[in-house]
């Protein structure tokens, strides 16, 4: 790979490029397991519970759960594709040659990254087509539901970049996503609108982060929300800020990269 003058494309291009190839590889663990593991929800949580349930906020409890559903497999997806991505070269030990490349890590992230952003994408929006052949739903503002979508795929494969770098074996890949990201976003309003806790509840789920990208991302479907659509947006964009200084940082002092 040529560094080129500035920006080395080839470089990003040639790690987005062997990201996606694998995503190709796996299509069946990647795609068709999470579109499953989702119908599955909507058949229990959108017909047999959702059909026992008054709406929620005037919207049928099916529908109103969709996007937390999506929001659910776009974390997870992001986090997994991301700290795979970077945490296999360390096992194999062919991320020396990657360090020693003349690729910056921010040209690094912006490969890694964008291709598990890039799957999670497609997953999020193969798994919203999937939704209306069993609820209607309703797009609202389809340009901040693609923002929201973006946002919050970027965001969480950085998340999951840093979990790459950290972790030192494959349990402990699997352990933040597994014991934090998981029941965070089942207590983020996925499944319910967080204005039904009692008031000292409501003000604990406030520091939750995933209720931030839940609520504008249902926002954009209906125009409901949680909390207002400007302050989700701009936790998301914080959160993101915190997670790029903590991987850069990661970078320059070589935490569990050398050894």
């Amino acid at each position: 790979m040529s560094a080129g003058v500035g920006f080395n494309r080839s470089g990003v291009w040639a790690i987005y490029r062997f990201e996606m190839a694998r995503f190709v590889r796996t299509v069946w663990q990647s795609i068709v397991t999470p579109v499953i593991t989702t119908s599955l929800y909507f058949v229990v949580f959108g017909s047999a519970i959702g059909a026992r349930m008054s709406k929620v906020g005037g919207i049928s409890y099916g529908a109103f759960i969709v996007p937390g559903l999506i929001m659910l497999s776009l974390l997870t997806s992001s986090i997994s594709n991301a700290s795979f991505g970077i945490y296999f070269p360390k096992f194999t030990g062919t991320i020396y040659e990657l360090l020693s490349a003349p690729i910056s890590f921010f040209e690094m992230i912006i490969g890694y990254v964008g291709a598990a952003a890039t799957k999670s994408i497609v997953l999020g929006l193969i798994i919203l087509g999937t939704s209306t052949a069993f609820v209607p739903v309703e797009v609202h503002h389809p340009g901040c539901m693609i923002a929201f979508l973006l946002l919050t795929a970027v965001t969480f494969s950085v998340f999951g970049f840093a979990i790459g770098i950290w972790a030192d074996g494959f349990e402990q890949l699997q352990l933040i996503p597994m014991l934090v990201v998981t029941p965070l976003t089942f207590l983020g309003g996925a499944f319910y609108s967080i204005d039904m806790l009692p008031a000292r509840w409501r003000t604990v789920a406030l520091f939750n982060p995933v209720v931030y990208l839940v609520s504008g991302f249902r926002w954009s479907f209906y125009d409901t929300a949680d909390v207002a659509v400007g302050i989700s947006l701009g936790m998301t964009v914080l959160f993101l800020l915190v997670l790029l200084g903590v991987v850069g940082w990661m970078f320059k002092t070589g935490y569990r990269l050398k050894k």
